[in-house]
């Protein structure tokens, strides 16, 4: 794929990308795009069903608490391939890879991918799943959602707080176990570290809880 090609594609995601939901704005596409790439290279996958897969995946954004949302990666599926077909230089053969990509990227759907490329961006979604990052874009959702950073009375790991829509619950829904979802060595090892940094996080938040008399000091 040319250069030239990718940069009208970033340009085309861009600008439909959401302006609105800051954990899934243009930044989160980009960081998922450059580390599709980074695994895709590692396992030799083809980069012109990756790139495109990776700038598109999240191009229909509804809130995380609608119930839309279930249609995000169909819907962003067709975009893609509306947008693809119209671009003469690209391969017309490839786009229902790539539409394939983007239909099972979905981390709340947990489909178990059945092509390489699949496998790439899944993991390269995930990642934004788990570190500190996805720290950031935790809180963002729950912001945006009007959602309670914890549950004040059973703050962590409990089954009352997994079922409990905060922010500290999520940990424990999603960013602690992506690591266990993942597909490649790359994304492996990176996810090992970022799941350190989590854990290490969840330590201080209880220390802090501890300190401020949310929690009884032991």
């Amino acid at each position: 794929m040319t250069q030239k090609i990718i940069k009208k594609l970033k340009s085309l995601a861009e600008k439909r990308q959401t302006k609105s939901d800051p954990s899934h704005d243009f930044s989160h596409v980009e960081r998922v795009c450059n580390l599709a790439i980074k695994i895709g290279k590692s396992v030799n996958a083809d980069l012109e069903i990756v790139i495109p897969a990776a700038l598109f995946h999240d191009t229909v954004v509804y809130r995380k608490d609608s119930p839309q949302r279930e249609h995000e990666t169909d819907e962003s599926a067709e975009v893609a391939a509306t947008i693809l077909g119209k671009i003469k230089e690209y391969p017309k053969e490839k786009i229902e890879r790539v539409k394939t990509c983007i239909k099972q990227c979905s981390f709340t759907k947990s489909i178990k991918p059945d092509l390489l490329e699949s496998k790439v961006l899944q993991d390269a979604d995930l990642l934004e799943s788990t570190g500190a990052i996805s720290i950031m874009r935790t809180f963002s959702s729950c912001g945006h959602m009007n959602r309670p950073l914890y549950n004040k009375h059973k703050p962590f790991y409990e089954k009352h707080e997994k079922d409990y829509p905060s922010g500290i619950g999520l940990f424990y829904r999603r960013l602690l176990v992506a690591e266990k979802r993942l597909h490649t060595q790359l994304a492996k090892k990176i996810a090992k570290r970022r799941t350190v940094f989590l854990k290490k996080f969840l330590i201080e938040v209880e220390k802090e809880l501890k300190e401020a008399g949310i929690l009884l000091l032991k």
